[in-house]
């Protein structure tokens, strides 16, 4: 009699059915794999019921009617062998012998650092490749009262390299770059922004802008910031294939983005452009998001005479847009126009005809951002694939 368990039914003696024959086991994921296999030629006298797999390491199981068979539950980055027994209506079986060696692939995962700041960031196990996209600080705009003529803040730029090689467990440095502050009232000029880089400014970064020239990149791609310029609108954040967009370029409309980069803030102007005229607070230009390229960030655009109002420049990539400003704002507070997050460029303070009294300060620029993707292999900027998580 064969088999560990037999029994008398109907004449015949049955048993327990002999090992299927294994095959080949196949990653098909971070959390699966499936595995083949050819069904015994013992069945114990009795038909196959189904068939179980077990892994090793972890002794996950799962069944099936038939070959192959789809495992889940695996860990991402982790080498498996499996085996595989029948069952009939006595029970299961012996197992097969052990399977090939697989491996599944590392399950994707990023970490983003959005406050600034320096920090040091430690490759996770089974990290071996990565992509980095760092957005710089926006510039401030600069303080305004009658007579003078405030700028907005410069947008950052954004750059974005793949496929970089990191060890597990080794730590790298990263540092995300502060949003300039706004300037004083009286046309003092906004604060600079700073860089965002992963490892080196040379490797991958987003560069905040001088007062005079937008932010720049550095990497595979991205797109220089946009400039803030007079009348008093800050620039957008650059794209993942274009530059953020100017600001008050062609009234009422400042520019868009580009390449999914930020549009550019406006102000309201009552007459002309002029710096005598009653102007608002400036505009902030947008931001730029961190999860691949998408639309470009709309145009801020100057509103009529009767509200007097400027909308901020649009996010670009899922960014913030810049804040609104509004005409002859007399409060010393900072902030009528900040750039969006991430970037933008700060609107600038407004100025009324007529008086020196009516003045305000700058806006404050957008802090700048890091994000780090994995696996870099797999998940490249531009494209939107990079997406959560």
């Amino acid at each position: 009699m064969s088999g560990i368990l037999n029994a008398y039914s109907g004449g015949t003696y049955s048993g327990l059915p002999g090992a299927p024959t294994i095959g080949t086991a196949t990653a098909t994921g971070a959390t699966t794999a499936t595995v083949a296999f050819t069904a015994p030629t013992n069945t114990g006298g009795l038909s196959i019921t189904g068939y179980q797999v077990l892994s090793s390491p972890g002794s996950i199981t799962a069944t099936g009617a038939s070959s192959p068979i789809t495992v889940t539950g695996l860990t991402g980055a982790t080498t498996y062998t499996f085996q595989v027994r029948a069952q009939n209506a006595i029970g299961y079986g012996s197992y097969s012998g052990s399977s090939n060696s697989i491996t599944t692939s590392l399950a994707p995962s990023s970490q983003s650092y959005t406050t600034a700041g320096s920090y040091s960031w430690v490759a996770p196990a089974g990290v071996t490749k990565v992509s980095v996209v760092a957005v710089g600080g926006g510039n401030g705009g600069s303080g305004n009262r009658y007579g003078t003529c405030s700028n907005g803040g410069n947008g950052a730029g954004l750059g974005y390299k793949n496929n970089i090689t990191v060890i597990p467990g080794n730590s790298y440095t990263l540092v995300v770059g502060a949003g300039g502050s706004g300037g004083l009232a009286g046309s003092s000029s906004g604060g600079l922004g700073g860089d965002s880089y992963f490892c080196r400014v040379s490797l991958v970064a987003g560069k905040a802008g001088t007062i005079c020239v937008p932010g720049t990149y550095v990497g595979d791609g991205g797109g220089n910031g946009g400039k803030g310029i007079c009348y008093v609108g800050g620039g957008g954040a650059g794209g993942y294939s274009g530059a953020g967009g100017h600001s008050y370029t062609a009234y009422p409309a400042a520019q868009a983005g580009a390449g999914g980069g930020g549009g550019g803030g406006n102000s309201w102007i009552q007459r002309i452009a002029c710096c005598n005229c009653a102007t608002s607070g400036g505009s902030g230009g947008g931001g730029v998001g961190l999860f691949g390229q998408g639309s470009n960030g709309a145009a801020g655009y100057g509103s009529d005479v009767s509200s007097g109002t400027a909308t901020g420049g649009g996010g670009g990539s899922s960014g913030l847009s810049g804040g609104n400003a509004t005409i002859c704002n007399k409060g010393s507070a900072y902030g009528i126009g900040t750039g969006g997050s991430y970037g933008g460029g700060g609107g600038g303070g407004g100025g009324k005809e007529g008086t020196g009294a009516y003045s305000n300060k700058g806006s404050f620029g957008a802090n700048g951002a890091v994000r780090i993707v994995w696996p870099g292999c797999a998940r490249t900027f531009p494209s939107t694939c990079v997406g959560s998580p």
